[in-house]
């Protein structure tokens, strides 16, 4: 099935024989036997007496299954029961389902090959449209057969948060550089200029948030202690930054006066390092977060922190996604003749963990 999906074999194509899958799989003729069974009740092969199996053409069961109007929407998260993304998943589903769709969810934990998993699933099922969180996208993307399959196939797929660039996706993203760059502008507009950035950079939106700190420091003139920029990947979340700044707060000189941070996650795990060192926020060190998340608030220091929409990044990713679906523009090219993407300008929300200090 996999290799019918990415191409390998084509419509009317012949398959390996049954001895050829049995020493490839390590099986037993029996089993191979049951296999191609399956996939030939399911549509996906066909036999001719005499001559072998061979691959049925998908496109005349994908025109059927049009026609037969079924309305599912598959949603791929990197997370799905923490931090902003229930509440993104909450608004494009509540959407989705007043016009009448059914919504799956598949979680890939920022993981490629859980990717690659529901993108297999999602190409063998057939959904109406695909709304994508993509997992570490700033990093090389090895499923990439798998969404020009989506193409092939025309199934509408739109992308959140980031996206793949080699894939050029229609999107809904925030503008991360100026987030990046709101940021530090505040802490420097109040007086900090030893400013540490912390920055995830498996996905574009770290990088992005990295270009507008330094944009900020160069933009003000102020000169950046190469030690200052700490990155990490998305296995080192938990652990790397804590470290880093430990070691910072341990030493005699050149502690930094304020912190800008990936996200308020990453905010919230810090601040346990600073109460650890016996210093008070903002009075000994202000700190500046990112989404503006419900973390933003369940501290005793209420975190200055950039907007994020949440819910509405989530709707606005139904209402596009539907608008491809109504149009019947269903192939990329096509649907960007319909809709464009859409790039949302951040706003600071200052609160009580960032204090003016004298310059």
């Amino acid at each position: 099935m996999s290799k019918i999906l990415d191409g390998t074999f084509q419509p009317h194509q012949k398959i390996y024989t049954e001895a050829e899958l049995m020493k490839q799989f390590d099986v037993s003729r029996h089993t191979v036997r049951v296999a191609i069974g399956e996939l030939v009740t399911q549509g996906w092969l066909y036999r001719e007496q005499g001559a072998g199996t061979f691959c049925v053409d998908r496109s005349e069961i994908e025109v059927s299954t049009n026609v037969s109007n079924q309305k599912n929407i598959a949603i791929i998260t990197t997370y799905i029961s923490d931090y902003i993304f229930p509440s993104i998943i909450r608004g494009a589903e509540s959407y989705l389902s007043q016009h009448g769709y059914h919504v799956s969810l598949f979680n890939t934990n920022n993981n490629h090959e859980s990717e690659r998993r529901a993108l297999k699933k999602i190409l063998t099922q057939r959904f109406d449209g695909v709304i994508i969180e993509p997992t570490k996208s700033a990093l090389f993307n090895p499923n990439i057969n798998d969404y020009l399959n989506l193409e092939r196939q025309t199934i509408p797929y739109i992308m959140i948060n980031a996206y793949y660039d080699e894939l050029d996706p229609l999107s809904i993203t925030m503008n991360d550089e100026k987030g990046g760059y709101i940021q530090t502008d505040h802490l420097i507009e109040l007086g900090h200029t030893d400013i540490i950035g912390f920055f995830k950079t498996d996905d574009i939106q770290g990088n992005k948030r990295m270009k507008g700190y330094l944009k900020a420091h160069r933009e003000h003139e102020i000169f950046i202690e190469p030690s200052n920029i700490v990155t990490y990947s998305s296995e080192e979340k938990e652990t790397k930054p804590v470290e880093i700044l430990r070691e910072k707060l341990s030493e005699a000189e050149d502690v930094p006066t304020a912190i800008v941070c990936y996200n308020d996650e990453l905010a919230i795990r810090l601040l346990d390092v600073i109460r650890e060192k016996n210093l008070q926020v903002p009075e000994d060190i202000s700190i500046v977060g990112f989404d503006d998340s419900f973390l933003a608030n369940v501290t005793e220091v209420k975190l200055t922190t950039i907007q994020h929409p949440k819910s509405k990044l989530g709707e606005s990713a139904a209402r596009m996604m539907l608008d491809i679906i109504k149009e019947g523009k269903s192939s990329q090219k096509l649907a960007r003749d319909t809709v464009e993407s859409i790039v949302i300008d951040p706003e600071l929300m200052i609160r009580d963990s960032t204090k003016q200090i004298n310059k």
